[in-house]
Parts: C-alpha cells; structure tokens; sequence
C-alpha cells in the first residue's frame, strides 16, 4: 500500500526533478519511479512516508509551473471497501469519529495508523464497495474545526480474489503470527494458534535521562535487556520536545520488574552525578479500560498497594485522554525499593484485568451466533482485540504492523495492538445463524443526569448509536422529577443489544457518571415467559447461583411478580458490561429450551388426536 500515483505532471519533468523533490520535502528515497506521460508511479518504502509524501504535495507543490495530485495507486479492481482517511483533528473524540463514519453504512474495521504527522490517520473498511464509495464522496474535504478530511481508497486484497476471503479473516495479522489456521468444525478456519499474549510494562521516564539508559553506543540498554531476558523499546524520536518518553519492556513478569528496577537505578545514579535534588518518580502507563480494576471499589486496591509498599500512589485524569492517547499515568513516590514492590503489584493487577478481558472476549465470541467481533466499535477509552505486534510503538501510536480493527471492548483506538499483543478477533470463528436473529427488548437503567449526555446535542448521539448498532433506543418518560434512574428500552437483535448497550457503559464512563475509582455496573431487566421464570431459578435456587458464579453478575427473579398481558415477567441483571451480557445471553438460551420444549409438546399433543381416528 505504499505505492503512489503522481499526476498532472508537465511533459518537461523527468525522474530527477521528482526525486529533487522528495529530497526537498525530506521524504524519503522511493525504492522505485516509474514515469510515464504526464504522471508516474512511485514505491515508497512504508506506508508513513507514502501517507507523507500525499499530505506534503497533493494540490500543494508546483512541478515547472503545474499543480501535481498525489494519491494511492490503487487499480479499479481493488477500489472496494477500504478507504484511508486523512488529516484528522488530533484532540478529535473517537466516538465523534464513529458517529460520522456510521453515517455512511456499516463499520467492519477502524484502524489507526502510526505516522509521523500531528493529525491522525485511519484506514476503515465498510461492509460494501457501494457504502465505501459513498463515504468518499460525503467525507472528502469534511470539516472539523479547521481540519478538511482527505480520502482515498486503498488497496483491498479481498476484492481481488474469484473466492472472497470470510470477513473474520480481515485485519491480517503481524509477522509475529504466521500459523496456519486450523480448519473449523464447519469446514471454515477456526482460531490459529497462538501464544499466551504479551503484556508489556510501559513506563514514562524524563526525557533528560534517556542518553544514560541507552548508553554509549547503546551498552548500557543492552546490558539491561541481556540480564533481564527482556525486549527494550525506547521510543525517543517520537513527541519531539517532550518532557518525557515512554519505554516498553517486553519480557515475563519477572523480567519486567527486573528491567524496571535497572532503568530506575540507572536514573538515580544519573540524578545524583548530575546533582539533580528532584525525587524520580516511577510512572507506569496503563490503558485506561484497566485502570478502574486496578483502583478497585472505593480505591480499595490502591490503598491496600500503598499500605504494603508505603508508596504514594495517583493516576492522571480521564480528562487527559485523547485519539492519540489512551493511556493513563500511575505515578508512584517512594524509595526505588519500594516503587519496584508496588510496580510488582500494580502490572499483577493490571495483568487481571487484561486476561479477564480476553477470556471474555472469547466467551462473547461463542455466545452470539454471527456476532461480528471486528465490527463492534464499543466503549470510548478501552481494549482493542488486535495481533501480536513486533515491538511497541510510541505513545498512543501504532507500529507499522496489520492490526485487526474494531472490538467488543471498545474500541477506536486501534493503536493499543503495539502495546498490548493480542489475538486478533478477526481469527475468531464467525458463525452464521441459519435464520434472522430475533428481535429482544431490554430494559437498561442509567442515572438520571446521564440522558442529556446520552441524547447529545439535539437528539444527535442517541440517533447515531442506534444506527451504528442497528436498534431502537428509547428513553422513558421519568414516573416522578426526583427519580435517581431512567429507563433505556432498546430493541434488536443480540448483536446490537451488544453493540448499543456497551457503547451506553462506555459513554457512562468517559462522561466520569462514575468515578475513575469504579466500574460502570448497571441493572438491566428482560422479560421472561412466566413458565421459564422457575427454570431460570432452579431447583432451590441452583441455576441462578450457577449463573451468578459463572457470569459475576447479581441475576434476581423477584418472587410474587404478576406476568403482564403477555404472560412474562421480569428478571433483574446488575453488573458490569461483560458480566451483564453474559447473563443476559446465558438467560435468553434457557428461555429458547423452555420455548422448544413446549412447542414439541404441543406438536405431540396435536398429533395425539389425529393417530386415534
């Protein structure tokens, strides 16, 4: 994808004027330029400089005295579904993004590009060419604030084969995932196989101290990486001028802690020859989808942390995130001893929270059938299902690796799969249902003062979250003014309960409705038939028990409920996102039994009379 086509070329320019050009534009040597009457094709050597090379000239730079265009070049049969959108506004909202993505057909994949520029780039793939092509046209020269959106179609792969690919296939994966996918029970490609995924320690140094951790001649960040058994990245070209630059230390846990407590060492001495009286503090960046369980309820777990290690322990505000940013910053004061016991702690409990978050990611990726996991853009500020990246990129950037795209976590930011390796949702089995998925209504629970945030400006969040989730979404009038909760009812299929109901916690979230100390938990409530209701409870109350245990959320079928004209009656769900939809799922397959069962039964007992004629 690095290819470009150059056009509106005078027949005087040769092959060293546009190379004299590039040189000037400080791009760097294409590896090939083919010219050709009036335009030409040029191979840059990755995908950032190719995205450079059109950001810098097209409509931009004059070539003896003609206006040059540069684009991708990309041929008719491959302009498909994936496009690149350029020239985005850095502070930009990722749901803001979403919302205006969405309005032109359905998202399959979002993922953000590392580059050199100040703006971000994404490259989005639609689930059809007609939706791509729409998009082009509505989005190009869009404006944000005094940003123009630039938008080109790149390459797309699939388009080219006589036998298009499974979708779940899409967003490749990294060179450090080249297995061969194991054929599936149905005959598809199930899961390949991969590794245990690869949490890696980030941390935040000042940028003063960066030349004594790498060394001359970089001797000193080798000793560290060769003691520790550890992969070191220090990523000091990227935020230029910056006060600080991050470091991504790849190993075992022990390792990890092992090389943090050199880097540490390495500053302190530093500090001390250079006569400098500040205390050092260890920063560690976390994402933010994991910086609530770390906190724990009532800060509990930051507490008990500080109490053991007698460190002092904050983490930076929701405030601070950004497209380009999704990490916060946990500082830690203390003696380097005892910042090394509670960096210990910290990455245990961060590490939880990530390996909680995959096996969820699995168990979601089984209970919807036909659930498409790379299609879900979900909360604001969480974790994306991306591949194993070679090395880390710098903050909030992605690493020039084919990551998957959109999650069931969250995500828009894509650029977390440099900094957390992760198996790719797209090598997830996608099942197809053999009929449309039913219709289900839920009712969510949201705190009164959250609806003004949740309708937006003029009704418009809550009309593009239903469509990008495909549902109906509807507040209910409040029964009285002083009402603590308002009901959400939403209609849809399992996919867009999904898809809506976890972009409703993660808006609760990002909106700080609940404290950077807690998870978002709310109650949710779904009707039953009456006759499944004692199914659901169990004999003695054993299925809701095992469901509670299984699904961590709180199930209650209230006793001596009334079922409505409709026969049904109401079970309450509380919890968080994965916990609640997991009951809900779980819940919906007991009532599916209950329904199959009587249905035979009154096949039986219709048959019954006909056989005794």
């Amino acid at each position: 994808m690095n290819k470009l086509y150059v056009g509106n070329l005078s027949p005087s320019v040769t092959v060293e004027d546009l190379e004299q050009l590039f040189g000037e534009r400080e791009l760097p040597a294409p590896e090939q330029v083919l010219l050709k009457s009036g335009y030409a094709f040029v191979d840059f050597p990755d995908q950032n400089s190719a995205i450079k090379a059109i950001e810098t000239l097209s409509g931009k730079v004059e070539l003896h005295g003609k206006l040059i265009e540069v684009d991708y070049s990309v041929p008719k049969k491959l302009r498909s579904r994936k496009i690149q959108i350029r020239n985005i506004p850095p502070h930009l909202q990722w749901e803001v993004l979403d919302g205006l993505l969405a309005q032109h057909g359905t998202v399959e994949n979002v993922e953000q590009v590392n580059t050199d520029t100040e703006t971000a780039v994404v490259n989005v793939t639609y689930a059809t060419k007609e939706e791509a092509k729409v998009a082009i046209e509505k989005l190009t020269g869009h404006q944000f604030d005094d940003y123009s959106l630039n938008v080109s179609y790149i390459m797309d792969m699939d388009a080219a084969s006589p036998v298009q690919a499974p979708r779940t296939r899409r967003g490749g994966r990294s060179s450090r995932d080249q297995g061969t996918p194991q054929p599936g029970p149905s005959g598809g490609f199930g899961s390949p196989r991969l590794r245990q995924p690869d949490f890696p320690l980030r941390m935040l140094v000042p940028t003063q101290f960066v030349g004594a951790i790498i060394g001359k001649e970089g001797l000193t960040i080798k000793n560290v990486t060769k003691q520790t058994q550890s992969k070191v990245d220090i990523h000091r070209k990227e935020n230029a001028g910056a006060a600080e630059k991050p470091i991504t230390i790849h190993s075992t846990p022990e390792g990890c802690s092992s090389a943090c407590r050199m880097i540490l060492d390495i500053m302190q001495k530093e500090a001390n020859e250079t006569k400098t009286t500040e205390e050092i503090p260890l920063k560690i960046l976390a994402h933010n989808s994991l910086v609530g369980r770390l906190i724990g309820k009532e800060g509990r777990n930051l507490k008990k942390i500080e109490e053991e290690t007698g460190t002092k322990i904050t983490i930076s505000s929701l405030q601070d995130l950004t497209i380009y940013n999704p990490e916060r910053t946990i500082t830690v004061k203390g003696s380097l001893e005892d910042c090394c016991k509670a960096e210990v702690e910290i990455m245990k409990k961060l590490r939880e929270a990530y390996e909680n978050d995959i096996a969820a990611i699995n168990q979601q990726a089984n209970l919807i059938p036909g659930l498409n996991l790379n299609a879900l853009g979900i909360f604001s500020s969480g974790l994306p299902v991306l591949p194993p990246a070679a090395s880390a990129g710098p903050r909030g950037a992605v690493p020039p690796v084919s990551p998957a795209g959109y999650n069931p976590f969250l995500s828009h930011s894509s650029h977390l799969s440099g900094l957390y390796g992760v198996p790719s949702a797209s090598a997830m089995p996608h099942q197809h249902s053999q009929q449309a998925p039913e219709q289900e209504v839920v009712y969510l629970f949201i705190p009164t003062q959250a609806v003004g945030a949740l309708i937006g400006k003029k009704g418009q969040h809550i009309k593009q979250l239903a469509h990008f989730a495909g549902a109906s979404i509807k507040i209910a009038p409040a029964e009285s003014p002083d009402v603590a909760e308002r009901m959400v009812i939403i209609t849809g299929t399992p996919e867009a309960q999904f898809k809506a109901q976890g972009r409703i916690f993660g808006k609760l979230k990002e909106e700080n409705f609940f404290s950077g100390k807690e998870e978002v938990k709310l109650e949710t409530h779904i009707k039953v038939p009456s006759s499944a209701a004692g199914r659901v409870i169990g004999k003695g109350g054993k299925t809701v028990n095992e469901l509670q245990n299984l699904t961590s959320a709180e199930v209650i079928v209230p006793r001596d409920q009334t079922p409505d004209e409709n026969d049904e009656v109401f079970v309450k769900i509380s919890g968080h996102f994965f916990a609640s939809q997991t009951a809900q799922r779980k819940i919906r397959e007991i009532i599916q039994q209950v329904k199959q069962q009587e249905q035979k039964h009154q096949q039986g007992a219709a048959v019954s009379p006909h056989h005794s004629k």
